[in-house]
């Protein structure tokens, strides 16, 4: 088992109003699965990704990262773990703006300590796989907008995290372009990486062999599709009908329905 939340809520404040972000949600992610994240706005999807991530604390439950218990690391301790461990794809890209492609993607391996002549091999090997070997010097504002995402691809992978978490990679992308994204993403899985995918597209949540769906904060529908491909796409898109109908469907959780 390589990530796993174990009863764990995120709970936001406003005024004397509780908001449950998150509800007791328990999931295990194992080395080598690609899991789409699905559910309507509000749902708890991306807060999910948050904490997941490590980017956000919790306040009920308990986060593992490769069998080690990281709930009460502190901040400066999480932000190494991030480092080494984790991959980060924004939909909004995030590259520093007057950087070059090459110097972005290193920029990880700076924090990690990595000498300056690895650097540059290891990002311009990134590069390379991605297809921008012919744009190392150009900064984000001389890339396309599939370019920049394949640019912030390989800053994730730069440092070899254990795990990728993928907000929305697609979502502001021209159809080409996701189309790419999406086919460089199944690259990846097939080469064995762990990715998690948050996305409000049915169609790019069918790369997955795993799709999990919130709604209120809970998850109420997780299945593997190893095997079936047919059930996946009639049940995830069934699901995700109820939910834009705002209406709530039973939990479904590999398989079996159950009360909560």
């Amino acid at each position: 088992m390589l990530l796993a939340l174990k009863n764990v809520s995120k709970i936001y404040k406003l005024g004397e109003q509780e908001i449950r972000a998150l509800n007791e949600v328990t999931i295990n992610v194992d080395e080598g699965e690609f899991v789409a994240v699905m559910g309507p706005s509000g749902s708890g999807k991306s807060t999910f990704l948050q904490v997941a991530s490590l980017l956000s604390s919790t306040e009920k439950g308990d986060i593992f990262l490769k069998g080690r218990n990281v709930t009460k690391y502190s901040e400066v301790e999480l932000a190494h773990l991030r480092n080494r461990e984790i991959g980060f794809i924004f939909q909004q890209f995030n590259l520093l703006a007057r950087t070059s492609a090459l110097e972005n993607v290193a920029l990880p391996m700076v924090y990690a300590g990595v000498g300056a002549a690895e650097r540059r091999a290891r990002a311009t090997a990134m590069l390379e796989k991605v297809g921008l070997l012919d744009r190392l010097g150009n900064t984000p504002a001389q890339l396309s907008g599939g370019q920049q995402q394949r640019v912030a691809i390989a800053r994730a992978l730069v440092n070899e995290p254990a795990i990728i978490f993928a907000d929305e990679p697609t979502g502001n992308l021209d159809s080409k372009s996701g189309e790419d994204i999406k086919n460089l993403l199944k690259e990846l899985h097939q080469e064995g990486k762990t990715i998690v995918m948050v996305t409000h597209e049915a169609e790019i949540a069918q790369i997955a062999k795993r799709i999990i769906l919130f709604h209120d904060g809970e998850l109420i529908y997780d299945e593997k599709f190893g095997y079936n491909k047919s059930l996946k796409s009639q049940k995830t898109i069934e699901y995700v009908d109820m939910l834009k109908k705002k209406r709530k469907p039973p939990r479904l959780i590999f398989g079996k329905v159950t009360g909560k």
